[in-house]
């Protein structure tokens, strides 16, 4: 059982180590000014889609703030967006929309360099390898007045839960309509930001400060935010982990299944450390078991906080490794969070890190724990923990201040 001081020093080291794993600001904004440009292009007057006045916005773990750098900080980063029109021609099925957006993307000599083979739902666009990432960009639909609703449901003062009001149509050529049906409500639904506000329910951003943090999740042109919520570490921790353990693995557990469940055990722990344990004890308890006809048997059913009937797990069916990946990885997890709490002293802590979460990024979180603690230790307020001997702001012994003289 961790004393106060012990879980305060404990969630130092988490919070580092999560600040280690965040995309750096200067990552952040060039994509943001990246698929800004895109919207741009899209949006012009000559552009056939100008009249449904195009917004590019962020989405997934972008949007969350759950974003991790790649175990291979070469490998790229992996941006979600969506590309919103208000309305369509009335002649337009899904292919044709999907068509629209890819071909004004070709109109533009860099984007069409950059184009990768179409997705099943999305254009990808390939940066170059200096940049390091790529987006990719899923044509939807959505109602008009849509930017007043999703901005009413981003701030602090609606709590409401009317997310199906924030559900957009997409498109997705594996659809039986793909190529048939031009009315836009028979066409497959997504909630990407239905999802989102669900999340921030969840991390519980209701502080006048943490309400900008949640208007600015959907803004088209968010702003970098260094300070992030325990869930949101707390995702960045698993995911990391997980990356860890399966490196590069096709079946392994996938981020909206962490997130989800993470999310669903979360109960509003101010402590990272509380909430990091808890979470990991309790995720396996969101996971029901449902009958489903279409295979004539009892299956795992993590559903969509926004879509229950849609199961987050659904591949588990026809892929059962993956599932047997996600159990293996929860135990595993499991066990190595309780064996770092278990350690005492910053060398046995670093050690017992290295493994479940790399080397190299622990190798960065002590050094960067190192250099704070220094400058901690000369403006005199820098403590010792008596049980851990860590040294933070909190402790019951005040550190000397380092003399580079020695003894002299």
């Amino acid at each position: 059982m961790l004393t106060q001081e012990e879980k305060k020093q404990f969630g130092e080291i988490l919070e580092t180590l999560g600040e280690t794993l965040d995309i750096t600001e200067t990552q952040y904004n060039t994509a943001v000014s990246s698929y800004g440009a895109v919207g741009e292009w899209l949006a012009k007057p000559e552009s056939s889609l100008a009249p449904y006045k195009p917004v590019v916005r962020p989405q997934g773990s972008f949007m969350l703030g759950t974003m991790i750098k790649p175990i291979c900080e070469d490998d790229d980063l992996d941006i979600d967006l969506v590309c919103e029109l208000t309305g369509k021609n009335p002649r337009w099925t899904q292919y044709h929309l999907k068509q629209v957006v890819g071909n004004r993307l070709k109109a533009n000599e860099t984007y069409k360099n950059m184009l990768d083979g179409e997705g099943r739902r999305c254009w990808t666009l390939m940066y170059s390898d200096s940049a390091n990432y790529h987006m990719d960009i899923l044509p939807s639909l959505v109602c008009s007045g849509y930017n007043i609703v999703l901005e009413k449901a981003f701030s602090d003062t609606v709590l409401e839960k009317d997310y199906e009001s924030l559900a957009i149509r997409i498109t997705d050529n594996k659809q039986n309509n793909y190529y048939t049906d031009t009315i836009a409500e028979n066409w497959m639904k997504s909630n990407p930001f239905g999802y989102g506000r669900w999340f921030f329910n969840a991390a519980n951003v209701f502080s006048l400060r943490k309400s900008i943090m949640l208007a600015e999740a959907v803004s088209p042109v968010p702003k970098y935010n260094k300070e992030k919520l325990p869930l949101q570490r707390v995702v960045q921790i698993l995911k990391r982990h997980r990356d860890i353990m399966f490196n590069g693995d096709e079946d392994k557990p996938i981020s909206i299944i962490i997130t989800t469940l993470a999310s669903r055990a979360y109960n509003k722990e101010t402590s990272i450390i509380d909430a990091l344990t808890n979470v990991i004890t309790n995720m396996r308890n969101y996971i029901e078991n449902r009958y489903d006809s279409s295979v004539g048997r009892t299956i795992k059913w993590i559903p969509n906080p926004v879509n229950p009937e849609e199961n987050f797990a659904d591949k588990w069916v026809e892929h059962p490794q993956r599932e047997k990946n996600f159990y293996k990885w929860l135990d595993q997890v499991e066990q190595d969070i309780q064996a770092i709490v278990q350690q005492r002293g910053l060398h046995n802590i670093s050690e017992s890190m290295g493994k479940p979460f790399g080397e190299k990024i622990v190798t960065k979180v002590f050094s960067e724990l190192g250099r704070k603690n220094f400058n901690l230790r000369e403006n005199g307020v820098l403590k010792m923990a008596t049980g851990t001997g860590i040294l933070s702001t909190v402790g019951s012994v005040t550190a000397a201040a380092h003399n580079f003289h020695g003894n002299d």
